[in-house]
Formats: structure tokens, C-alpha cells, sequence
């Protein structure tokens, strides 16, 4: 299967999958509002369960695509500043 992924204009790391070219009729407006004015294209790619993605599950990816016509790839959560650990001091 045929995937066509493009990025946000507007947030990092924020992609969405389509199932078709250019055709982002299946994406609802809001979602399509957060890409920004206009998702600029990034490439094209054939999915398998036999191929990996970096980030996301491609079973999940293809299922999304066969059943809304478009997946969405949220940037990964960043770590917490509150959870930061100081690296342990050297002992002389």
C-alpha cells in the first residue's frame, strides 16, 4: 500500500499519512487547521507489516488508512524538566 506523507507548516514533528496524493478530504477541518495553511509534502512510501516505520506502528498506519484514509504521526512527548536528575558528581 501507498502512503503519502506530508509535515506541518505549523508544529514539529506533526505528520500526517495519506492514502491518496494531495487529497486531504477524509481529514477533518480541525485536525487539518493544525497542519497549518498549507502540509508540505515530504515523500512517498509503501507500507507492509514486513517494513518498519522509525515511530510508528505500520499495522496500526495501514489499518488507519484503510479505514479514515489518513494516520497521524503527534510529535514524541518531551521529557519532563521536573523529572531532570542532576548527572552524578565525579568523587575525588
Amino acid at each position: 500500500m501507498n502512503s503519502y506523507i506530508y509535515k506541518s507548516s505549523k508544529k514539529e514533528e506533526l505528520y500526517i499519512y495519506l492514502a491518496k496524493k494531495d487529497d486531504f478530504s477524509d481529514v477533518p477541518q480541525a485536525l487539518y487547521a493544525t497542519m497549518g495553511k498549507e502540509p508540505i509534502f515530504v515523500m512517498e512510501v509503501e507500507l507492509s507489516p514486513e517494513k518498519k516505520l522509525a515511530r510508528e506502528d505500520v499495522v496500526k498506519v495501514i489499518e488507519n488508512l484503510e479505514t479514515q484514509g489518513y494516520h497521524l504521526q503527534i510529535p514524541p512527548p518531551i521529557a519532563s524538566v521536573v523529572n531532570f536528575k542532576e548527572p552524578a558528581k565525579y568523587i575525588k
